[in-house]
């Protein structure tokens, strides 16, 4: 069944691959035509000859050979196309086609000599030879793909890429199993079809759109070819233990085996040797250094991540630390006209205030500084004369990075010198500097935060400070009215009990005032309780000796409230009322209530309020109607009333009083306690 297989997928292969020749050859502009014409015409007559001699026939691994010399041919030719071609790479593919010459000598002397005795261990040679021409090709072909900007010829590279793999994988197979596996070979066939459709979809480019290979893909596809090149040399060292080693050959076959996956495993826990192949992979293979999406995603995730993490000072230093390849920062923050140290990552080196000229001089210059450049004498001189001294003396300083934010230097970071030392180049002072300023946006964005905090703080402290003045405002007055009485009945001793009373009762709420105007101000009432509302404004009622206040309702209506929230609303409205009506006329609390709410109202006599007034100004704080108002107590009745659940409703007629009405929860609802 597995030879059919391969027969029937080499002739697929054979058919495509000469069609695809034909439709080159006739192609507007493929890359490198006859090169790409005659690779293809080479790769047909080689999968006819699989599928009609078979793969061990000694004309098919001539053959084989041949196909094999002109991939590396268009390789080359397309290496030679592109603007810029790498330098030195023409010597690479020739000592690669001198391991195909050989390998295909070896095949053949082999065939001759048959598979048995020295034929055999030439075969094993020409298996080797063979899986080592293949990992050095895949490494060329990532290298045209990475170094060219043309969709066809990274879609060239694809399909090569994919003749070349197929290629290793039978010859892993072939070395470790002693024989050309017929699957492995149908395998190769089916890989040889798919690689003719690959270069057909390569030439027909109709939307010349850039493909653009990541660089994880690069660092995976680089370090399976490396996995590939181990097991190569693995299997090359163990044979030649198997010639030299006699009847100790096992066991130095165990240790060699042991002894370089040891080294190998030390060599990639290295944190310094992944650093070094990162640097020259992106060196060698890619235009540029930094991949500058993957940078900006982690970029900006580190400065995103939740403040849990670390303080948004720390992560400010390590985004940008991490963009060079630090292990180490520190951020200098403005402390007056110096810089001062605001954040370590890492840092365990020195690390003190710089001087006002070192500061002055970032901020108008807004340039990376290079503290090599500064250490070897090639730096500016006004930018060495402002450098503070430990920075130049702590070798391990390697670039101090400012952070302007709307021309104004909000801080610099300085780097420590990164596991693989390198000099700072164009790209890393570009991508330094945005990143710069793109952290001083945050910087200063937290600390308008923090300012707009410390804002919202004084504006609660002088909102509880209006509430405050306006109650002082009706203490006042309540004492006022005493003094005033104290000269007609001072003699009295009913009054000089009252008088007392009043001013326990004044002393009393001036002591709760200032406890309001604290940081934490105390709750007045744990919870709120059952509070009769007949016997509240009885009670109220009472303590006016100003003015006549009419008192009328049911005795059923109990309150779910705040008792001294309670009594401060409808003080304030019998007090307003009072000040509205003239002075023979009387203010009337009507107390009543219906379902799950309960209901108080004061009503006066006074000239009344406008729609308009009543909805736009009546309850927005510091607009009052009457003469030296605060414009604070309705504001301040309302938000104690919506506290503790309930609202204030309001009517009022120009030139025949106003009603306010105080609706609350009813007691019943719920089983609590009486207020005492």
């Amino acid at each position: 069944m597995a030879d059919q297989l391969s027969l029937w997928s080499h002739t697929l292969a054979a058919l495509l691959f000469a069609a695809v020749a034909l439709w080159a050859a006739r192609a507007p502009a493929p890359p490198a035509r006859w090169p790409l014409v005659a690779t293809l015409a080479l790769c047909a007559v080689w999968a006819l000859a699989v599928a009609g001699l078979g793969g061990g026939d000694p004309a098919t691994r001539l053959i084989v050979g041949l196909r094999d010399l002109s991939l590396l041919g268009l390789m080359i030719a397309l290496h030679r196309g592109m603007r810029a071609p790498p330098l030195g790479i023409t010597p690479v593919y020739g000592v690669v086609a001198l391991v195909v010459v050989v390998g295909t000598m070896l095949q053949l002397v082999a065939a001759a000599l048959g598979t048995t005795g020295a034929g055999a261990e030439i075969v094993t040679a020409a298996t080797l030879l063979r899986m080592m021409a293949a990992v050095a090709a895949l490494v060329l072909v990532h290298n045209l793909s990475m170094a060219s900007g043309d969709v066809a010829v990274r879609g060239l590279g694809l399909a090569l890429a994919g003749l070349w793999g197929a290629d290793l994988a039978l010859a892993t197979s072939a070395y470790l199993s002693g024989s050309w596996a017929p699957a492995m070979l149908a395998l190769r066939g089916l890989a040889g079809a798919g690689a003719a459709g690959l270069v057909a979809l390569a030439l027909r480019r109709g939307e010349h759109r850039p493909v653009a290979v990541s660089r994880m893909v690069a660092y995976q596809s680089l370090s399976l070819v490396a996995v590939g090149g181990y097991l190569a040399l693995l299997a090359l060292g163990t044979s030649a233990l198997t010639a030299i080693g006699g009847e100790a050959a096992r066991i130095y076959q165990t240790a060699f085996v042991f002894g370089s996956t040891a080294a190998v495993l030390t060599f990639v826990s290295s944190s310094w040797l992944r650093s070094w192949l990162k640097v020259k992979i992106a060196k060698h293979l890619f235009r540029h250094r930094y991949d500058y999406r993957a940078e900006w995603l982690r970029f900006t995730g580190t400065l995103g991540s939740p403040e849990a993490a670390a303080p948004l000072a720390e992560r400010i230093v390590k985004a940008i630390a991490d963009l060079t390849g630090s292990d180490r920062g520190l951020l200098l923050v403005p402390d007056g006209d110096m810089l001062g140290v605001g954040a370590r990552w890492q840092w365990d080196g020195a690390g003190v205030a710089a001087g006002a000229d070192f500061a002055r001089y970032l901020g108008s210059s807004e340039r990376i500084i290079a503290l090599d450049d500064l250490r070897a004498g090639s730096g500016d001189a006004a930018e060495l004369a402002c450098t503070p001294q430990w920075m130049l003396d702590d070798r391990d300083v390697w670039a101090v990075v400012p952070m302007l934010h709307l021309g104004r230097l909000v801080g610099a970071v300085v780097l420590a010198r990164p596991l693989v030392d390198r000099a700072l180049d164009w790209e890393d002072f570009d991508l330094l500097k945005v990143a710069g300023r793109q952290v001083a946006s945050y910087l200063a964005e937290a600390r308008a935060q923090e300012a707009l905090a410390d804002g919202r703080r004084f504006d609660e402290f002088n909102r509880r400070f209006a509430f405050i003045v306006h109650d002082i405002k009706n203490l006042v007055s309540g004492l006022s009215l005493v003094a005033r009485n104290a000269e007609r009945h001072a003699d009295n001793p009913d009054f000089r009990a009252d008088m007392v009373a009043t001013l326990q009762d004044s002393a009393a709420k001036l002591n709760m005032l200032l406890a309001r105007l604290s940081a934490n101000p105390r709750v007045r009432g744990d919870a709120p309780v059952a509070v009769p509302l007949l016997d509240f404004a009885q009670r109220l009622a009472a303590g006016r000796s100003d003015a006549p206040v009419i008192v009328s309702g049911d005795p059923a209506a109990v309150a779910l409230a705040d008792p001294a929230a309670l009594d401060q609303i409808v003080g304030h409205l019998v007090a307003n009322a009072v000040e509205a009506s003239p002075p023979a006329e009387p203010v009337t609390i009507a107390v009543g209530g219906a379902g799950t709410q309960v209901s108080l109202s004061v009503t006066d006599c006074g000239c009344g309020m406008s729609p308009a007034f009543v909805r736009d100004r009546l309850f927005r704080p510091f607009v009052s109607s009457k003469p030296g108002g605060f414009g604070i107590g309705a504001f301040e009745a309302r938000q104690l009333a919506e506290a503790m659940g309930g609202r204030i409703l309001v009517e009022s007629r120009e030139g025949q009083g106003s009603t306010f009405r105080v609706l609350l929860p009813a007691a019943h609802a719920q089983p609590i306690g009486i207020a005492a």
